[in-house]
């Protein structure tokens, strides 16, 4: 990918290696393919080509999603579950069809309390109901977070809160970053996490930054979150 940027090569030749892969079982092969077709989203994200990213990512990744399926299997080791939720994630960001239907029952048995999902499947889940959510889904993740004990749960949730389509849910996680709820130190996790979402999140991110930019400042100046906010 980054020759595929740089013009060296042409992106089409970058998809036909990937396509080489789909029937590879390493973790690190998929969370490397995963983050060059981010890139390349992101990159096609102003394009007539976005639609077509997420049509190859749904044909890439659902062979390895369909082997691996929803439960962990007897013998299988950390990795397997680490490649579970990594490919479940990108299905269901995709609009896996299938992968959106379970994550969406899942997570209802999850909010009900009838079945607590795994943490490992916890932010596949999450990124995917929310993605393909309206205003009461987000409603029901802040409540979740305002309930959960651990931080971990706390720190999941608000890194994928950007995954939220809507404009004016997207303002919504804007100023919950803000907001007493998330402690200090986080809010760049959630803003971070709503420039990577979408365009328009990285649109909106980037005026909310410019129109907070001496709170913002105030609260990190001299210190390394500044610098990362600027990067996401």
């Amino acid at each position: 990918v980054p020759q595929a940027r740089a013009g060296i090569i042409s992106t089409v030749e970058v998809l036909k290696v990937m396509e080489a892969f789909v029937n590879e079982p390493n973790y690190t092969v998929w969370s490397d393919l995963s983050c060059n077709l981010g890139i390349l989203g992101t990159l096609l994200s102003h394009t007539d080509f976005h639609e077509d990213i997420q049509v190859f990512v749904r044909d890439v990744f659902s062979p390895i999603g369909e082997r691996l399926g929803w439960d962990p299997k007897p013998g299988e080791g950390h990795l397997d579950a680490l490649l579970r939720g990594l490919v479940l994630g990108k299905l269901g960001k995709a609009g896996h069809r299938a992968t959106l239907e379970e994550a969406r029952r899942r997570f209802r048995e999850h909010v009900e309390g009838k079945h607590i999902l795994s943490a490992d499947l916890r932010s596949p889940v999450y990124v995917t109901v929310l993605k393909h959510g309206d205003s009461s889904t987000l409603d029901t993740m802040l409540k979740l977070h305002k309930q959960a004990d651990m931080q971990e749960e706390k720190n999941r949730i608000e890194r994928v809160l950007g995954a939220i389509s809507q404009p004016e849910l997207i303002q919504k996680v804007l100023t919950f970053a803000l907001s007493e709820e998330v402690r200090p130190q986080d809010t760049v996790s959630v803003i971070g996490g709503v420039a990577g979402g979408s365009k328009q999140g990285r649109k909106a991110a980037w005026k909310f930054v410019r129109d907070n930019w001496e709170e913002l400042y105030n609260r990190y100046q001299g210190g390394f979150l500044i610098s990362r906010l600027i990067k996401v």
